[in-house]
Parts: structure tokens; C-alpha cells; sequence
């Protein structure tokens, strides 16, 4: 892979401010920031609000969210009114216009999934590839004492990635980090959906040694059925019991899919199979649950209110846009308990 195709000029750039901006945060901490009651931090890329919610679930509070689709944007300002969100690509961020970013607690990144080249345009895959990239150059900067960033499970330990680890190992050793690899699954932490993630979790010395990656919550991984059992019968559907008894497993990969291509489906034909073996409809979803005198038979349909229960959200947040719109963000996102379990543990490390 060609190094400076990927960084671009954008990168050059940040390695040239990587000086300035460690004295820039020393100077702000030298001025003092007042009590801190929360650990504080900055969210790039922070598409629904997956990580950021499961973040202020354990303790921190957003100084800035950063996203560039204004979907999304209008999404997080719903939910949270008083978060400050910025609607920018992150490709043209320069934290030197946003000094409040320096020195937070943590930087993290929930960013489009890099996708292998062999299987999709080699354009788009470089494009998500300048993007994780851009978002650890971020780090000279903003000097955050933690960050996360998360991604698709090959990122860990696949040979197609190695390059773009190394790139990272250098960046982080460079500044003073010290970092490590793993795979969580969501499922493992109370989310009824088969989603593995890959992590990276990277603290500055001081704070490593005490870092432990997060353990699973629950013993017995939620199924469908149970997941969906009171939101199917809402309207009074008579046969939620029966489906929900036969819907035995986790779901599968919720995808948001691209938003060049049409309307929103719960994912590949490998995910539709499996939706199929619990009578859902993997290719469509529908506009509301079936009511009591809905002819339901076969396949059902799942709304997008249904897939944001199997990505966790709390039936409370709510998603800006049109059916279509709704579901690429909720497949999009991490589960707020992934985001949960990340957080409490940055945080014990930091506080130790």
C-alpha cells in the first residue's frame, strides 16, 4: 500500500503540528480547567451516538462530537441537546480551531468499517483507510491521556492490515503510548446480536499497566425472540408468542449498508439465511409491528425501531430521517453496551 497515497497532504500536516499542539495542551492544563467531576472527551466519526452514549453511561462527558453526515448530526442533537456537534468530515478537522478538544481524557473513533479491496472498490477502502488514520494523527494534538478506536475484527490480526497497524505502532510509540489489540463481541455484553468488533485501546504509559479490556456481562447471550417478544405483540398481535418462542438465537451482523445503494436490509445473503431460520424477512423492513387482524404468514418483516433493540439503543433515543435513513444509522453504530464496557474500563485505568 502506497504510504502517502493513503495519509495525503491532510496527514503531512498533522505531523508537522505534532510539536505545537503537545505545548499547546500543557499550557491549557498549566491554566487550569476548574473541578473535574466527569472524564471528559472527543468523539470522531461519532455517526448515531453509539460509543458517545455508552461513554456517558460510564462517566465521561463529550466535549465535542464530530460527524460529517448531517443525518447523524441532527440525530445527536436531538437526543442531546446541549452536546456540542460539530458537522465536518474528519478529513478536515484541524483541532488548532477547536483548543478545547486539547488534553481531554479520551479520543475515540467509531469509524466506517474497512473493508478488504478484494471485495469492494480499492477507492472506497482507501478512503476508510485515510480516515482511521487521520483519526490517530489527531493524537499529537489533542494529547488525549486514552484512546479507542473501533473497527472491524480483521483490523486485529489480519495480514491485509499489517501495514496499517505498523503505521499506528509507529504513531503511538512515538508519542509515549503504549497499546493493545482485541476482538469483543457485543453479544457477550447483554446485546442479542452476533457483532464482533475490533479494538484498539491505546493509554499513555503511566496509565497502561492498569488497563484491563473489558469481560463479558452476562453469562447467557440474549435470543431474538426474547429481545423483540413485547415490542411484536404491541398492537396486539396474537401469534408474538409463538414467534418469539422459535426466534432462539442472537442476530445476526445488523449492516447499515452504503448509502449509494437502495433501501435498507438487515445485510448480506449470509445474514438473510439466518434471519430466514427465525421466519424474519431479512430483505425489507416494515413500517410498523403486525396488529390483531394482520394476515401474518411465512416471513415477518422487522421495523427499524426493532433493529435499534437488537443494537441496544434505549427505546427513548430516537433517529432522525426517513425509514431508510433511521436504519443505516442504527446498523451503523456500536452498541451503546460495547461502548459501556470500553469506557468503564479507560476509565479504571485512568483513575488508578
Amino acid at each position: 500500500m502506497d504510504r502517502a497515497a493513503i495519509l495525503g497532504t491532510r496527514g503531512a500536516g498533522r505531523r508537522r503540528r505534532a510539536g505545537s499542539g503537545g505545548r499547546r495542551a500543557t499550557a491549557d492544563r498549566d491554566q487550569g480547567r476548574g473541578p473535574v467531576n466527569k472524564l471528559r472527551f472527543v468523539d470522531v466519526c461519532a455517526g448515531a451516538g453509539g460509543l458517545a452514549l455508552g461513554f456517558e453511561k460510564a462517566g465521561f462527558e463529550p466535549v465535542l462530537l464530530l460527524d460529517k453526515k448531517r443525518i447523524a448530526c441532527e440525530t445527536l442533537r436531538l437526543n442531546r441537546p446541549e452536546w456540542n456537534v460539530l458537522e465536518m468530515d474528519l478529513l478536515d478537522f484541524d483541532p488548532s480551531e477547536h483548543r478545547h478538544t486539547y488534553d481531554v481524557d479520551l479520543l475515540s473513533a467509531g469509524l466506517p468499517r474497512v473493508k478488504s479491496s478484494a471485495t469492494v472498490a480499492r477507492t472506497e477502502t482507501e478512503e476508510e483507510l485515510r480516515l482511521l488514520e487521520a483519526a490517530v494523527l489527531l493524537a499529537p494534538s489533542i494529547q488525549p491521556r486514552a484512546l479507542i478506536i473501533e473497527n472491524v475484527p480483521g483490523l486485529v490480526d489480519s495480514p491485509k492490515f499489517e501495514d496499517v497497524r505498523e503505521f499506528i505502532r509507529k504513531e503511538l510509540e512515538h508519542l509515549g503510548y503504549r497499546f493493545r489489540w482485541f476482538v469483543l463481541n457485543a453479544a457477550d455484553f447483554g446485546v442479542p446480536q452476533d457483532r464482533k468488533q475490533g479494538v484498539l485501546v491505546a493509554l499513555k504509559e503511566q496509565y497502561f499497566d492498569a488497563f484491563v479490556p473489558p469481560a463479558p456481562t452476562v453469562t447467557e447471550h440474549l435470543p431474538v425472540g426474547r429481545a423483540l417478544r413485547r415490542s411484536m405483540g404491541a398492537r396486539g398481535w396474537p401469534g408474538a408468542d409463538a414467534w418469539a418462542a422459535q426466534a432462539i438465537s442472537v442476530a445476526p451482523t445488523l449492516v447499515g449498508g452504503s448509502d449509494n445503494r437502495g433501501g435498507a436490509d438487515l445485510g448480506p445473503t449470509g445474514s438473510k439465511k439466518a434471519w430466514e431460520r427465525m421466519r424474519v424477512n431479512g430483505g425489507a423492513l416494515a413500517n410498523a409491528v403486525p396488529g390483531p387482524d394482520d394476515n401474518v404468514s411465512g416471513m415477518i418483516k422487522l421495523t427499524d425501531a426493532q433493529a435499534a433493540c437488537l443494537q441496544s439503543f434505549p427505546e427513548e433515543w430516537r433517529f432522525a430521517g426517513k425509514k431508510t435513513a433511521r436504519y443505516r444509522q442504527i446498523g451503523h453504530a456500536s452498541p451503546p453496551p460495547v461502548g459501556k464496557a470500553l469506557g468503564m474500563a479507560v476509565a479504571t485505568a485512568l483513575n488508578s
